[in-house]
């Protein structure tokens, strides 16, 4: 949890950037869809079905300006979750991958997504917990 004035700032700026990036993703994904799902298979359908990507790469440029705002210790800390979430995610896909083998139905990439967020969500709150 931000402690300094900066780190509140930071935060709250970094949290309104964020938001606005994902609202624009669905805004577009949204958009994307609904023009894309009728179109024949093609250069021009996989150039509209890609297009959620533009709000989700302005995502990613918003979270490295957070990370360069933040102190080192945050930084670290930050690291430190995701690397334990990106383990945890290498985990559990890895082990569902030797269930496939065993019957079990094949899953979108789609899914591994949710589960490093969950993961990363987990261990934040757990350490925030933990930590005090």
């Amino acid at each position: 949890m931000p402690q300094s004035s900066h780190e509140r700032t930071v935060f709250g700026r970094y949290a309104a950037e964020l938001f606005g990036t994902l609202f624009l993703y669905a805004a577009v994904l949204t958009i994307a869809l609904n023009l894309g799902y009728p179109m024949k298979n093609g250069l021009e359908k996989t150039l509209v079905m890609v297009t959620p990507m533009g709000p989700f790469l302005l995502a990613i440029w918003v979270i490295v300006r957070m990370l360069r705002r933040v102190d080192e210790y945050v930084r670290l800390t930050i690291l430190e979750n995701v690397a334990i979430a990106a383990a945890v995610t290498a985990a559990a896909t890895f082990t569902y991958g030797f269930m496939e083998n065993a019957g079990f139905p094949k899953l979108s990439m789609f899914s591994v997504w949710p589960i490093m967020g969950t993961a990363w969500v987990i261990t934040a709150c757990v350490r925030l917990t933990v930590g005090r």
